[in-house]
């Protein structure tokens, strides 16, 4: 009979990968790439960096009178990349080729925000003659400004998703993270898994996702920390 597989780590390296769905975004909150480095039987230390869309809880998508969409009041997206260094500890290990593993994860790092103007598609000759006619009026793609476009009678689409790339600010933040990961599998060099936690970030200035129009009104639209519920789901590979 062969020798019974030791309950030591049989690995020194993992690399996972994974998508994440949290209460600050929307359908799908991101990606993330996560590698650990072992250190004991128990523990783990690991860097990762995950890439997310932050979304305002009072975006309101409107239909359009040719049939198109956009988000009342937005001017800018808001991406986050969130690199970290932490710590995995094994709470409780599963059996060598199956069962089901938990781990406690805590992490920190910087949080580098990207807001990204978002555009509309605008006709200016509607402004005038309250006709639209999309094969002669003046029509163009720029940042949505809820002053300048007053007449939500002649936005007639969202922009393209990158048109504002060029003009991407970088607010700097910070954020940290306490989780619990089940992770299972029948294979020894294979990684899958859930991980569930809290996030709490926070960055030097507020994040405006959206503008009312009136200055004084946009610290009362947009937020500066992003307390979150996460959930991520991973596979990858160890050896």
């Amino acid at each position: 009979m062969p020798a019974a597989p030791s309950e030591e780590q049989s690995y020194r390296k993992e690399f996972v990968y994974g998508v994440n769905f949290n209460t600050q975004g929307g359908l799908l909150g991101g990606a993330s790439v996560r590698s650990s480095r072992v250190l004991d039987d128990r523990m783990l230390r690991f860097w990762s960096i995950e890439g997310v869309m932050l979304k305002n809880a009072k975006e309101e998508r409107i239909n359009t009178i040719i049939g198109g969409t956009y988000i009342d009041r937005k001017t800018n997206y808001a991406f986050v990349l969130r690199p970290s260094v932490g710590l995995q500890r094994i709470l409780f290990r599963k059996a060598a080729d199956a069962g089901v593993q938990v781990n406690g994860l805590l992490s920190v790092g910087p949080s580098i925000g990207l807001l990204m103007p978002y555009y509309i598609s605008f006709d200016r000759t509607a402004t005038q003659t309250r006709v639209i006619n999309v094969a002669t009026d003046d029509i163009v793609n720029e940042q949505y400004d809820p002053i300048k476009h007053a007449d939500s009678g002649a936005i007639l689409d969202r922009g393209p998703l990158f048109a504002g790339i060029g003009g991407t600010k970088v607010v700097p933040g910070f954020h940290v993270r306490g989780g619990l990961s089940f992770e299972y599998g029948r294979y020894r060099d294979a990684v899958t898994g859930m991980e569930v936690g809290v996030l709490v970030e926070g960055f030097t200035k507020r994040m405006v996702i959206l503008s009312p129009g009136n200055l004084s009104d946009v610290d009362a639209l947009n937020r500066q920390f992003f307390p979150s519920v996460y959930l991520t789901l991973y596979f990858g590979h160890r050896s």
